[in-house]
């Protein structure tokens, strides 16, 4: 468990030391809409969620590799985690909010794949990544808002 809780930290390292730069400039210049959470919520948001997910894997990856369907969970899971990587240096570091709305896009359409696959090997897997989804459902329509507010 500890493992796969540390590597989806990981993937939240990567988004972290990107929005730390990014926030502190171009972020701050961007207008905002009223329901923008202040920045101090998206650190532990982020940290229990990576926790659960890790979790999640874990329940998953335990089953075994033979075990049917936690090959393709697992393959979903992790491609979810490099989207999810990859979304923060593009937003911030990149500065490109329209090609983060694509890639925020795809990572939710994985974490909905992520999610049935798991429920067929693990319930409780499943379970656990249903809060992430809602945050990244959100985060989503953040992430289309800034867009439209800001062009």
């Amino acid at each position: 468990a500890v493992v796969w809780i540390l590597l989806c930290q990981s993937a939240g390292a990567i988004g972290a030391l990107t929005t730390q730069t990014g926030s502190s400039t171009w972020y701050a210049t961007l207008e905002k809409p009223w329901f923008n959470p202040p920045g101090w919520v998206f650190g532990p948001v982020w940290t229990l969620l990576y926790t659960m997910m890790g979790i999640a894997a874990w329940l998953v990856a335990r089953r075994g590799f033979e075990t049917p369907g936690v090959k393709t969970g697992i393959v979903l899971f992790l491609v979810q985690l490099v989207l999810n990587a990859a979304w923060s240096p593009i937003f911030f570091g990149a500065e490109r909010i329209d090609l983060a709305l694509a890639v925020i896009g795809a990572m939710w359409a994985v974490i909905v794949g992520t999610i049935v696959a798991f429920a067929k090997v693990d319930k409780t897997a499943a379970l656990l990544l249903v809060p992430y989804l809602l945050w990244v459902t959100f985060a989503t329509v953040l992430n289309a808002t800034l867009l439209n507010l800001n062009g």
